[in-house]
């Protein structure tokens, strides 16, 4: 797609991707008795599944009391934690699985794998089916992300990422948010199975309409698959990710989150040594070297701890402290997703004439201080003051994510997109597992974690929750400072269109 000399200078993090020529992107599709551009055939088959595939991230927490209950079991935090190791796996052998054997059809195998998953948690008569179920959905959840925005993001020219980045947050925001919001609908008013089951006739739909539409890429340089990478990669992360999830319950000293941790860290250095060493390794960490794709994972691995650390301390406070319904907490914490879809919107028609660094650094650390206002609450704060300031931390947030992910592979080859995308996808699942365990462990250590804590020790609880927001204000305002690293002259491929006009 792309012509060798753009590699020229790449280790020097420099290069800027040649933009592929306008007429292959902008090529007109039939598609229902319409003709519509093949890039938004992409993106609807993309956002579709990625709305999927992030929903199922929280819609199933509020619903985890009625499956212990139901299931008989003192187990459930696995029906999470099997789909979260599932997908640590799996993460990082999507780039070579897309590249070798065609994005679309690793897209939609991973679509059909997300489906037949979601329909079989509906039915498990066990805790054990059950998480066996989630780890095959799992398996498709981990492929969906990266394999579609390497699709994505060769079908959108260089010039117009932003664009298309602002098409991501609309999933990417809403769907986390409207997790709690639903999963406490179908839980309060049906049954949790449909919990599972809301997910198909939408994965069916996306997967009739890509078939039909999407067209298969492979890229020729693909070689054998890295073996050695892909157990030392997954046995890094799935242990790394477990110890992360397991240490505010087990603590940190115990010999089984020392033991799981220490030895993710051991694959890790081994993943490192093997992965640099051969030639077509499963995890392209030589693409570190480029240093835009590099800051720009810094600074995403900081922004997704804090952005989804405090979405995942926000509901407990509302629930263990203040005693509110599931619905009625998702409904409190759901302004954000607004907050976000409308700067996002913005930030999509100031990216060309602002640039990346600029947007990133500012709504970062607008962010940081909207965040720094959560921790003076208390038991009987306003609850439409909770809202506003979750509408205000969306608000600030999406200024920063759509510059943050057109500009992170603005200096990629295309044919590296796919490989990127897996390293960006890994490290956010990283990011997220860091932020939610550092966050829980506070919140653990002042018995906030504890259901109905309104009715024991409040004032402690609520130390608890300050604390977690004081954490996540830190770790935000780390993201803040190294988006004041980026810059914005290895990002003019992405900025060109606008520039012009």
């Amino acid at each position: 797609m792309s012509p060798p000399d753009e590699l020229c200078g790449y280790g020097r993090g420099v290069t800027v991707a040649a933009p592929a020529p306008a007429s292959s992107h902008d090529e007109m599709v039939h598609v229902l008795g319409r003709d519509i551009a093949y890039k938004w055939v992409v993106a609807i088959v993309y956002i579709s599944a990625l709305f999927l595939d992030l929903l199922d991230t929280t819609i199933i927490n509020v619903a985890l009391p009625v499956m212990q209950s139901e299931l008989h079991t003192t187990k459930v935090e696995w029906v999470v934690l099997g789909y979260t190791l599932s997908l640590a796996v799996w993460i990082p052998t999507s780039g070579w699985l897309g590249d070798r054997f065609g994005t679309k059809r690793t897209f939609l195998f991973a679509l059909a794998a997300f489906t037949v998953g979601s329909a079989a948690c509906g039915f498990a008569q066990s805790i054990g089916q059950l998480i066996a179920f989630r780890i095959l959905q799992g398996v498709g959840g981990g492929m969906l992300t990266p394999v579609g925005i390497a699709m994505l993001f060769r079908a959108f020219p260089p010039a117009e990422r932003a664009k298309a980045s602002t098409v991501v947050m609309v999933p990417m925001l809403v769907a986390p948010a409207l997790g709690p919001v639903l999963g406490g609908l179908i839980t309060t008013h049906f049954e949790w199975r449909w919990i599972f089951w809301v997910n198909v006739p939408i994965a069916v739909g996306a997967l009739w309409f890509g078939l039909r539409n999407l067209r298969e890429h492979r890229e020729p340089s693909a070689q054998g698959f890295d073996l050695a990478g892909f157990v030392l990669s997954g046995a890094s992360l799935a242990l790394v990710v477990f110890a992360l999830s397991e240490g505010w319950q087990s603590g940190w000293t115990s010999p089984l989150v020392l033991g799981t941790g220490g030895g993710g860290l051991l694959c890790g250095a081994l993943t490192v040594l093997v992965e640099t060493r051969v030639s077509n390794p499963m995890l392209d960490l030589r693409l570190f070297g480029n240093r835009m794709f590099r800051t720009c994972n810094i600074v995403s691995f900081f922004s997704s701890a804090s952005f989804l650390g405090v979405t995942f301390v926000m509901p407990l406070y509302l629930q263990n402290v203040r005693g509110l319904s599931p619905l009625a907490s998702g409904l409190s914490t759901f302004p954000q997703a607004l907050g976000v879809m409308g700067s996002s919107l913005i930030a999509g028609r100031l990216y060309a004439r602002v640039g990346p660094r600029r947007l990133m650094a500012g709504g970062f650390f607008s962010a940081t201080l909207a965040i720094a206002l959560f921790i003076s609450i208390d038991a009987t704060t306003d609850l439409w003051l909770i809202r506003g300031l979750m509408l205000l931390r969306g608000f600030c947030m999406g200024f920063a994510f759509v510059p943050m992910q057109a500009a992170s592979y603005a200096t990629i080859p295309p044919a590296q997109n796919g490989r990127a995308s897996s390293l960006f996808s890994t490290q956010r699942q990283v990011g997220i597992s860091f932020g939610v365990a550092v966050l829980a462990s506070i919140l653990a250590s002042f018995g906030a974690m504890t259901p109905y804590a309104f009715l024991s020790d409040v004032p402690r609880a609520l130390a608890g929750v300050r604390w977690a927001f004081a954490a996540a204000v830190v770790v935000a305002l780390i993201a803040a400072v190294g988006a004041l690293f980026i810059r914005d002259e290895e990002a003019k491929a992405t900025m060109a269109a606008r520039a012009r006009s």
